[in-house]
């Protein structure tokens, strides 16, 4: 019976424990990228020990796992300049309209100046008849109950106006 309990006792005392904490290193490279992990960081890299404390979930206080940050407010300086746009898509028509217009007018069938072909065939679908005359190109479009719509382009494939 002795026997037994010793035994007991040193597979108790031999028994790996939970580990609550560990050490984790940072490694930091040359371009300022950070990465976590338990193995060292490569020589190019800078490294720092860090400790990381894991509780086991259930026991003790909640611990929070980040603190959200108090909003800054935030007020207008004097000295702001305007935002300056370097570059901007070019609809090949003169931004005329915003993508927003164009997509409404897509959407309700509408044809408005400063619209493609694209945008027109998106719009009402492909032309029953497809004219040429100086340069300018006319999409016919024949609805149900005999009304006609003409789509007229410029040289540059944009509408310029509508019958």
């Amino acid at each position: 019976m002795h026997g037994l309990h010793c035994a007991a006792v040193c597979a108790i005392l031999l028994c790996p424990t939970a580990l609550l904490a560990s050490s984790v290193f940072r490694c930091e490279d040359a371009s300022g990228h950070i990465t976590y992990t338990l193995q060292g960081c490569p020589a190019e890299q800078t490294q720092q020990r860090q400790e990381a404390h894991n509780p086991t979930p259930g026991k003790g206080k909640a611990v929070p796992l980040a603190k959200p940050a108090k909003a800054k407010r935030r007020t207008a300086r004097p000295d702001a300049r305007e935002v300056t746009v370097v570059g901007s898509r070019d609809d090949g028509c003169g931004n005329r309209m915003t993508s927003s217009e164009r997509r409404t007018a897509i959407i309700r069938q509408r044809i408005v100046s400063g619209m493609s072909r694209a945008d027109v065939e998106s719009s009402l679908g492909k032309p029953d008849r497809i004219t040429q005359h100086n340069g300018q190109t006319r999409y016919l479009y024949r609805g149900n109950q005999g009304n006609n719509r003409q789509v007229s382009f410029d040289a540059a494939g944009c509408v310029k106006g509508k019958r």
